[in-house]
């Protein structure tokens, strides 16, 4: 048994919002059903790295998921969705808002087929306010969400995270929400419901005191480097070898081992350091005694006495780091994956770990439409009904 054994989920999505939604729940148990536009399929298939013409991406994105390739233009491909919704648990869709009911499969329809469906809606700005139909991106959400703002070096342009955050955390309380209302659901408490997760406002959900400090004391955050504004000390700091250690010694009792650790024992028993709010005051300060310090040592060096001394460091991983790494390869978060044609391929392992109910990879993703056949069967479609289909365009 897996975690989500049972629940059939139906992804109407492209790219990565709704997909990496459909994706954590496929690796936990869930039957997936990914829908596909005829012909090309998700664009995310020739996004980034391609491996004989396939995304890599594509196949970790796309894992455990049926495809069902389908013309939604088409009366019958409509049918077609309505008759899954009807025996669904889940259906996720990232389409711009109005577009379901374009279709003909808005809410309405859709908890009129199965009142116990759960209809996840991922959108730029969501199904209501001002901006509703403007298209949204990741990069867009985390822009009006409000870390591109903070992100960077103060005195240039806003940086971005070198992968698509805002699409990721809208998935996550996408998956957040759809497990919230399927617990209702399952315990009997209620129907399903929509649950409407915007990119924009999942950024904005991660940006802790940003509001009320600017509310209270006109308090706008700005971008600091690698520092984290108000928590001291706890920066990227160099090394002998050219290297970069991050170091977190803000609690009081870390701060004081830290001092300790780098023969600055006087900043640790100095009274006006013993709390964080004394520290951030004078945080330039303590950025420069742990720089002078790191600066003298190899990153080695300085890992090994700071873990001694029990102070949270590492150093900055590369993608060449991690799949080395022992701890993620103890932990099983580097898998051996097959490719099509025979190819092996190192993924990214599932998170969380659960001791009872894990989960698994049981396939890559598919190739378009690798499911349909078996899908449509398992609505009670005959061979010749789905040759038929096949032969009009609305399936493939």
């Amino acid at each position: 048994m897996t975690a989500l054994s049972g629940i059939r989920v139906i992804e109407i999505g492209t790219l990565i919002a709704a997909p990496f939604a459909a994706r954590i729940m496929a690796e936990f148990g869930a039957e997936v059903i990914k829908i596909e536009t005829l012909g090309q399929g998700d664009p995310l298939r020739k996004w980034r790295k391609l491996h004989e013409g396939t995304s890599l991406w594509w196949y970790l994105q796309s894992r455990n998921k049926k495809s069902l390739a389908l013309n939604l233009k088409s009366p019958e491909g409509i049918a077609i969705v309505k008759q899954l919704a009807k025996s669904a648990d889940v259906l996720i869709e990232n389409l711009r808002p109005g577009a379901l009911e374009k279709l003909g499969i808005g809410w309405d329809v859709l908890h009129a087929l199965n009142p116990k469906l759960t209809l996840v809606r991922i959108s730029g700005y969501g199904q209501s306010g001002p901006y509703r139909d403007r298209p949204g991106f990741g990069a867009i959400g985390e822009a009006m969400g409000g870390i591109r703002y903070t992100t960077g070096t103060p005195g240039i342009p806003p940086a971005r995270v070198g992968v698509s955050l805002g699409d990721s955390l809208a998935s996550m309380h996408a998956v957040i929400g759809a497990l919230m209302s399927l617990l209702r659901v399952k315990t009997g408490q209620g129907e399903g419901q929509v649950v409407d997760v915007s990119l924009a406002e999942s950024v904005f959900n991660v940006m802790e005191s940003l509001v009320p400090e600017y509310d209270m004391l006109g308090h706008v955050r700005e971008r600091s480097g690698g520092s984290l504004p108000g928590i001291a000390p706890s920066n990227t700091y160099p090394t002998a070898d050219g290297a970069y250690v991050v170091i977190a010694g803000n609690s009081d009792p870390i701060f004081k081992r830290l001092m300790a650790a780098i023969g600055r024992s006087d900043l640790g028993e100095d009274p006006a350091f013993a709390h964080n709010d004394g520290r951030a005051i004078q945080c330039d300060l303590l950025d420069e005694a742990i720089s002078q310090w790191s600066s003298r040592h190899p990153i080695d060096f300085v890992l090994d006495t700071l873990e001694k001394a029990e102070v949270p460091a590492g150093r900055i991983y590369s993608v060449a780091d991690i799949v080395a790494d022992p701890h993620y390869l103890a932990r099983g978060m580097i898998l051996d994956a097959d490719l099509p044609g025979g190819a092996s391929v190192k993924m990214p392992g599932i998170v969380p770990k659960m001791s009872d109910t894990p989960g698994n990879v049981n396939w890559q993703g598919p190739s378009l439409g690798q499911h349909t056949r078996a899908v449509l069967g398992e609505l009670g479609l005959s061979e010749e009904t789905i040759q038929r289909l096949k032969d009009g365009g609305v399936v493939q």
